[in-house]
C-alpha cells in the first residue's frame, strides 16, 4: 500500500518535469494582435503551427516563453495536412528534438503543450487510436493515424504533443467532429520542407470545374454502373490537362482509373502531389453513352 500511495505524486512530479523541459520550444501564435493558436520551434528559424487555426497570412507574431513578442512571416501552408510554417529571425529559439512515431501505441499517456495568455498550458490524455497512413478529407496524406482521448484547449491547437518520456510525437490539431489528433513528425518533416522551399504544396490538377449530381436510374442500369453518383463538368481551364485530353463541358465523370468517383471531394482526394505527371483514365457519360479520356495530371497552378 505505501508504494501505491506514492505512485500518484511520483507521476505528477514526472509529468510536471516533462512539461518544464519541453515548454521552451512552445510558442503562442498571434494573428492581427489576437492569440489564436500555439506552435513549436520545428527548426532553427522555423515554427510549425496549425493551418486551420491561422486566420490570415499577414500580421503574424509569436509569444515567446521569455515573455517577448516577435514578428513572424508565413513561409507557406498546406490546408490538406493542416500544417503551416512560419519564419522567425530570433536565433535564440531552440528547436524541439523530433521522434519517430512508429512506436506509438494505444493507451500511451501523452501531453499536449500550448501557450496561452498565462504561459504554457498542458493537457493530459492518452492515445485512443493508432493506425497506418490515412488521407484527410481535403486529400492530404498523413503518415500515421494518432487520435487522442483528451480535452484539448482551443489555443493549444498547433502545439506540441509529447509522450511519457518527453519525446515529441507531432502537432496537436482538431480533426473531424472536433476530435484531437496528432499530425506526426514524419508528416511535418515531409510537408514542412516543401513549404520552406516552395511556399506551398503542388497537387494534381485536371483543370475542371465540377458539380456533383445523381444519375438517372435507367442510365445507371443501362451501363452497369456501380454508383448512381457522378460529377458533371461545368467548366474547363482552356489550357488545362482535361481540355487537352478531349473532356467536354457537360461530361459526367463516373470513374477514375477503374474506380467509381462518388463526389468532388473523392476526385480531389486522389489528386495527390504524387499524382502529378501520371496518366489518369477518366470514365465519362457523354450524351448518354460511355466514353473515356486519358489525362496527364498536371500541377496545381500557383496563386
Amino acid at each position: 500500500m505505501p508504494e501505491q500511495s506514492n505512485s500518484l505524486p511520483a507521476l505528477s512530479a514526472s509529468l510536471s518535469e516533462l512539461v518544464a523541459k519541453s515548454a521552451d520550444g512552445v510558442v503562442g501564435v498571434r494573428s492581427h494582435g489576437r492569440l489564436v493558436a500555439s506552435g513549436f520551434v520545428w527548426k532553427a528559424g522555423a515554427v510549425v503551427t496549425a493551418s486551420d487555426a491561422l486566420e490570415a497570412d499577414d500580421d503574424i507574431s509569436l509569444a515567446l516563453p521569455d515573455g517577448r513578442t516577435v514578428e513572424a512571416k508565413l513561409a507557406g501552408r498546406d490546408p490538406t495536412t493542416d500544417i503551416a510554417v512560419l519564419r522567425v529571425g530570433d536565433a535564440s529559439l531552440q528547436a524541439v528534438q523530433a521522434a519517430a512515431s512508429s512506436s506509438v501505441r494505444v493507451g500511451q499517456l501523452v501531453v499536449a503543450l500550448g501557450r496561452g495568455r498565462e504561459g504554457v498550458t498542458a493537457n493530459l490524455g492518452m492515445i485512443s487510436v493508432a493506425g497506418a497512413a490515412w488521407q484527410s478529407m481535403r486529400g492530404g496524406t498523413i503518415d500515421s493515424l494518432i487520435r487522442l482521448d483528451m480535452r484539448l484547449e482551443p489555443r493549444a491547437e498547433g502545439g506540441l504533443v509529447i509522450d511519457a518520456e518527453g519525446a515529441p510525437l507531432g502537432m496537436a490539431v482538431f480533426g473531424p467532429r472536433h476530435r484531437p489528433l496528432v499530425i506526426p513528425t514524419a508528416t511535418i518533416d515531409r510537408i514542412g520542407a516543401k513549404l520552406l522551399a516552395e511556399g506551398r504544396i503542388r497537387r494534381g490538377y485536371l483543370g475542371l470545374g465540377l458539380q456533383a449530381l445523381r444519375l438517372d436510374e435507367a442510365l445507371t442500369q443501362a451501363h452497369a454502373l456501380s454508383d448512381r453518383r457522378g460529377i458533371m463538368v461545368v467548366s474547363l481551364d482552356p489550357t488545362g490537362p482535361a481540355r487537352a485530353a478531349g473532356v467536354h463541358v457537360g461530361d459526367i465523370i463516373v470513374g477514375l482509373n477503374g474506380q467509381s468517383v462518388p463526389g468532388v471531394r473523392s476526385l480531389h482526394a486522389r489528386l495527390t502531389p504524387e499524382s502529378i505527371g501520371t496518366s489518369a483514365e477518366l470514365k465519362l457519360v457523354r450524351a448518354g453513352q460511355i466514353a473515356t479520356a486519358s489525362v496527364t495530371v498536371g500541377a496545381s497552378p500557383t496563386p
